[in-house]
């Protein structure tokens, strides 16, 4: 039997399914929540389901926007002939964050999974391939996952672009900054290793 009224429970079963937020957690903003303000639960009640009601994906990349093409796709000082290719329009946020790419992005909405029967036509490869149509794209740099199907999707849209003229690159994969090689596993020190430069 919970020690929690049926209410209170119910809400931190909700909390508890979001990403990051473990059980503890999840009692923690509930209990949080019901003792505040009624006016503050309000607003963040109220500014909840109008983000959910408002932001879309971008037509053009697939990015998370309320306006729709984006302004990442709408800068007119961003780099038109380079298009980053990420799985989730999350990971736009990640990248942009880091600062250093300047050119436009395509979300395929996942990634090639035979196994969760996940094929070319469940993506936005036939999007990906419009644009190379109609934008003066000349390299496609794959920001997928290091995984197997995250090789395997970047292996295939290989094999499916190159014919098309244009150049296609992978994001390096290496060590995070700020570790030391002991926490590295083997498949890392690889690609690193293989992803390396020359000091200038």
């Amino acid at each position: 039997m919970s020690l929690l009224p049926e209410a209170l429970a119910a809400l931190q079963t909700e909390l508890s399914r979001l990403p990051g937020i473990g059980p503890r957690s999840a009692e923690r903003l509930a209990l949080h929540l019901v003792q505040g303000d009624a006016g503050s639960v309000r607003r963040l009640a109220d500014l909840m389901v109008a983000a959910r009601e408002k932001i879309r994906s971008c037509a053009l990349c697939g990015g998370l926007t309320e306006l729709s093409p984006c302004g990442l796709c709408t800068q007119a000082n961003r780099d038109g002939s380079l298009i980053c290719v990420v799985e989730r329009a999350v990971d736009i946020l990640s990248l942009e964050k880091a600062g250093s790419f300047r050119g436009r992005y395509h979300v395929l909405g996942g990634r090639l999974s035979p196994m969760n029967g996940v094929g070319p036509e469940d993506l936005r490869v036939a999007e990906l391939e419009r644009r190379l149509g109609t934008e003066p794209i000349r390299e496609i740099v794959l920001a997928l996952a290091t995984d197997v199907e995250g090789d395997a999707t970047s292996h295939y849209l290989a094999k499916r672009l190159t014919p098309r003229g244009v150049r296609i690159t992978r994001i390096a994969h290496g060590l995070p900054a700020g570790t030391g090689l002991e926490f590295a596993d083997e498949l890392t020190l690889s690609r690193a290793l293989e992803g390396r430069r020359e000091l200038t």
